[in-house]
């Protein structure tokens, strides 16, 4: 049988939800590399890069699963895998150093966005907030996490210069910047890779049941992971569109086939838009390295164009072979 190793990042001692859930993502992959023909083995990636290094080279295998998702339980340090897998010249799933670097961060994959006509909403950082107007809504976020870390809804403001200037007083300025909020509706669009090249799978809409009036409607950290929370239990993705949405579903995977080109991705990913009240579509983020849990989001796009796990793995692996 074929060999493949999947590398996974370091858990604490003490793992948050989010933490566990790799650990969750490469129990599938396993069960579904079998499936498919390769037999497999976990690394373990930390800061030791040296000791990885070794054991990497130790097992050789026909290709690895990068499933890092963070390193030191730092987002900024998540391009640091990819640049030693392709260092040492190992084929692997997903997107290479350049995009996960850019992605990671989301002040420069907005500045991406920007110079390559990709619509994001506008931003701002600590040097930039005197621009920020009364009248609009505006989002904190955290510059290097995923998986809504670092957001509540408390993340949500209006645009008073003293407000926006005391939370970055009481925050380190170079860990969050501020977002113009749009309102409206939310969407993930999941496109993965394969012999055809990258096919965008049909949209899912979240949607925020019986929300008080008062209350954000946004994927906060709670509706991801905390399971008994009422956003965890009142966020539901639907994959149910009326007709009239046809043109806006083909201009959001039109966008999300172009950041698939100007991001040089591969393998797998997921574009996050907001949709204003005029249709107009913003990229939130790009997720270069969407969870692959079986009840994930990703997942579940592929299983509503028809492709079961192992399938969805093996295009992945697909693209990192080619």
């Amino acid at each position: 049988m074929k060999k493949a190793i999947i590398l996974i990042n370091k858990i604490s001692e003490v793992p948050t939800a989010d933490e566990i859930d790799v650990l969750a993502q490469a129990e599938a992959i396993e069960s579904a590399l079998l499936e498919i023909g390769y037999l497999s083995d976990r690394v373990f990636f930390d800061l030791n890069l040296e000791k990885v290094k070794k054991e990497l080279l130790e097992k050789p295998v026909d290709v690895l699963f990068n499933l890092v998702e963070t390193v030191d339980n730092k987002g900024n340090l998540i391009h640091l895998s990819p640049i030693l897998l392709e260092s040492l010249g190992i084929r692997f799933s997903g997107s290479g150093s350049f995009p996960m670097f850019i992605t990671s961060n989301k002040v420069r994959a907005k500045e991406l966005f920007r110079s390559k006509n990709i619509p994001t909403a506008d931003w701002f950082t600590t040097f930039s907030t005197n621009r920020t107007s009364i009248s609009k809504t505006y989002i904190y976020k955290p510059i290097w996490e995923d998986g809504s870390v670092g957001i509540t809804d408390n993340s949500i403001v209006g645009g008073d210069e003293q407000l926006i200037n005391d939370f970055f007083s009481a925050k380190l300025s170079d860990e969050y910047f501020l977002e113009e909020f749009v309102g409206g509706r939310e969407f993930n669009l999941s496109v993965l890779g394969g012999p055809d090249g990258p096919e965008v799978m049909p949209a899912a809409e979240i949607k925020y049941i019986d929300y008080p009036e008062d209350k954000p409607k946004i994927l906060n950290y709670a509706s991801k992971w905390e399971e008994d929370s009422f956003e965890y239990r009142n966020t539901v993705r639907t994959f149910e569109q009326s007709t009239e949405d046809s043109d806006l579903l083909n201009e959001l995977k039109e966008i999300s086939l172009l950041c698939w080109k100007e991001l040089e991705l591969k393998g797998y990913a997921r574009v996050d838009f907001r949709v204003d009240n005029n249709r107009k579509p913003y990229v939130l983020e790009v997720n270069v390295n969407p969870c692959l849990s079986p009840d994930a989001g990703f997942i579940a796009a592929c299983q509503k164009a028809g492709l079961d796990y192992p399938k969805v793995i093996e295009r992945i692996i697909y693209d990192a072979i080619h």
